[in-house]
């Protein structure tokens, strides 16, 4: 099985022209592999956690603000282009017939403006920092593999506001979101839409084919990554978090139990108060 299918442009030259989609499968599976993995794993052999609430518990706010509401509605409104460029891109591969190109690019040009409204929220309203791992997360993830693997190691320490497999996937989900979004930014020249004048003589046979492949390796990555995403979002210890997405809102015992209020600073003030935009 070829990663990439190519064909011979009229000038005897061979280019690449998209991936081969078998490795729409390859993807699901090896998404499905992990999940069955970490369900496995945490069923048989994961050691439970210690918990002991601070002394200082109760000048926690019962209710701790995580997301705002202008980040919830980035958040679910990019699911929904993403779940929408994935069905359309790929179920015509599978058989299912429908005029999907329109459908595509409309979810495409809502998942590039939902990127960059993220962008310029996050880096002046937000705590743009926050989700980027830091020395810590990394002193912390060594001392966790070493305490798993047998070795002595002194004990993690709580997580900030978001833990470092959070940081982790959200630069993988960077990574392939923005290849889906600029590649295809450029391919909508090759359709007639209300944006743009068509025309598909703007790059080389060479830089088309490019540009194909990227995209279409990073949808088929988007494949595994929010099945991983669905899957941690429904596991019952994580169902406060997934609620957070809802009502912006975490509850104390959570984040006493999994965060470090030194590393994420909670105000009493903020008791009873809801999310800023």
């Amino acid at each position: 099985m070829g990663v990439i299918e190519t064909a011979v442009s009229p000038w005897g030259q061979t280019v690449p022209i998209h991936i081969s989609f078998a490795l729409i499968w390859v993807c699901a599976i090896a998404g499905l592999t992990f999940l069955i993995g970490h369900a496995i794993w945490l069923r048989f052999f994961a050691a439970p956690g210690e918990y002991q609430p601070p002394a200082h518990a109760g000048e926690v706010p019962a209710k701790i603000p995580r997301h705002s509401l202008a980040a919830r509605l980035f958040h679910w409104v990019m699911a929904a282009a993403m779940l929408t460029l994935l069905f359309t891109a790929f179920a015509p591969k599978l058989g299912y017939r429908f005029p999907w190109v329109a459908y595509h690019w409309i979810a495409g040009l809502v998942l590039t403006a939902s990127i960059l409204f993220h962008v310029v929220h996050a880096s002046f309203w937000l705590d743009f920092w926050s989700i980027w791992p830091d020395s810590v997360d990394i002193e912390d993830a060594a001392r966790r593999w070493k305490r798993a693997t047998g070795g002595r190691a002194p004990l993690p320490r709580k997580f900030a506001k978001y833990p470092l497999e959070n940081k982790m996937y959200h630069l993988a989900i960077l990574a392939a979101g923005l290849s889906v979004a600029l590649t295809g930014l450029f391919m909508l020249k090759r359709v007639r839409t209300p944006f743009f004048t068509r025309d598909p003589y703007i790059f080389g046979d060479m830089t088309w084919g490019l540009m194909y492949v990227l995209h279409g390796l990073a949808g088929v990555g988007l494949i595994a990554l929010i099945m991983m995403h669905i899957y941690f979002a429904l596991r019952p210890e994580k169902l406060v978090i997934t609620k957070s997405m809802v009502t912006g809102m975490l509850d104390r015992s959570h984040y006493l139990e999994h965060h470090d209020p030194e590393r994420w600073t909670v105000s009493t003030a903020s008791r009873g108060a809801s999310p800023d935009l």
